[in-house]
């Protein structure tokens, strides 16, 4: 019954995707003028799928949390209990896990398109402030509610993301060793 209301959402969240489109080109087009502009300069390219792919991610999280919302549609409120969201009802349980998967993509996303992000604990501290700065918003604009729990899970969603990346990276690290030593 709970897969049942996170399809429903991850389908109503797909409809965003042409906007995450629309930010990852655009920010192609202005990479890699840097980039070629970088070069010009003896620098090192700016790693481009990785921006790529943390802006069009960053778009989809910025209307799903505030564009597809109207000002004030939400009572501008504070929950700071722990676990107050979880076990209320089947709703409830869906939005704690659709908050998880939300985060998923930030902690893979986030230490490709900035390599000092790569350690763990800057990457945990960089999904801790962005949600945090996502449910400040949320509370100003009245576009959502300030969630402790909803803190808590865009932070487990961005370790599961960031291991995905870790294991990603290490394996391709491997990959690439062992071809070099052939």
């Amino acid at each position: 019954m709970i897969w049942k209301y996170i399809i429903r959402d991850l389908n109503g969240a797909i409809q965003y995707l042409p906007y995450g489109v629309m930010a990852g080109a655009v920010m192609g087009l202005i990479l890699n003028a840097m980039n070629a502009r970088r070069e010009r300069k003896g620098k090192e390219a700016f790693p481009m799928a990785g921006l790529m792919v943390f802006s069009l991610y960053l778009m989809i999280i910025l209307v799903i949390t505030f564009f597809s919302r109207e000002d004030g549609s939400r009572n501008r409120a504070m929950d700071l209990e722990l676990f107050s969201t979880w076990g209320i009802n089947t709703r409830n349980n869906a939005f704690v896990v659709e908050n998880v998967l939300l985060f998923i993509p930030y902690g893979f996303a986030c230490p490709w398109a900035f390599p000092w992000l790569r350690g763990f604990f800057r990457n945990i501290f960089a999904a801790f402030v962005t949600s945090l700065g996502v449910e400040t918003f949320q509370l100003i604009t009245g576009r959502g509610y300030f969630q402790i729990d909803d803190i808590l899970t865009n932070v487990l969603g961005g370790i599961i993301g960031y291991w995905m990346f870790w294991l990603v990276y290490h394996t391709l690290q491997r990959i690439r060793g062992s071809r070099s030593m052939r």
